[in-house]
């Protein structure tokens, strides 16, 4: 119960993050950063908050997984509308997942999702480019902008390259 709160509060924090890196000059900064930190929060803690309640079940794993698709999808998306990030990456995201939901319930014919390493490290690193555009935002990083938009690019470019291997990797772990 306490753990599909915490999600669902992540879910809430969707929109607000996608219009905020979307549209710089229309979220401040400070709020951008405290809503991507309580989204990370939130997703860091619901998992751990479900097996201690002893309330974990494929359809709060699914929600959870869910919410984190939305939440970093639709940050992303805002952060290409704004020119922060490649287009690629969250088009490549919602492939991905859309392929990790469909081999897990219906190749698999699991009850459960079924997450390979790199899947669950890249779902974990797509939070990082939505913090970093974030940060680089506030007044005080004006002065190195550059630095920030090349390190915000080369992530972004990572984590293109890593959703590609998951592709890949989970298109071809079925004929092992």
């Amino acid at each position: 119960m306490i753990a599909n709160l915490l999600t669902s509060l992540r879910l809430l924090l969707v929109v607000p993050v996608a219009l905020g890196l979307a549209r710089p000059d229309s979220f401040p900064e400070f709020w951008l950063l405290i809503c991507i930190t309580v989204g990370i929060a939130t997703d860091c803690f619901d998992g751990i908050i479900a097996r201690l309640t002893k309330t974990t079940s494929p359809q709060g794993q699914l929600f959870d997984h869910a919410t984190d698709f939305l939440f970093v999808t639709a940050g992303l998306g805002g952060a290409v509308i704004a020119g922060d990030i490649s287009a690629a990456l969250p088009v490549l995201i919602v492939f991905a997942f859309l392929q990790y939901v469909l081999d897990s319930f219906w190749l698999h014919r699991e009850k459960e999702l079924r997450m390979s390493t790199l899947g669950r490290w890249n779902g974990i690193l797509y939070f990082v480019p939505l913090v970093l555009i974030s940060v680089s935002r506030f007044d005080l990083m004006a002065s190195s902008s550059q630095l920030w938009s090349t390190v915000i690019l080369l992530i972004g470019y990572g984590l293109i390259l890593s959703t590609i291997a998951s592709i890949i990797d989970r298109a071809i772990a079925p004929r092992q």
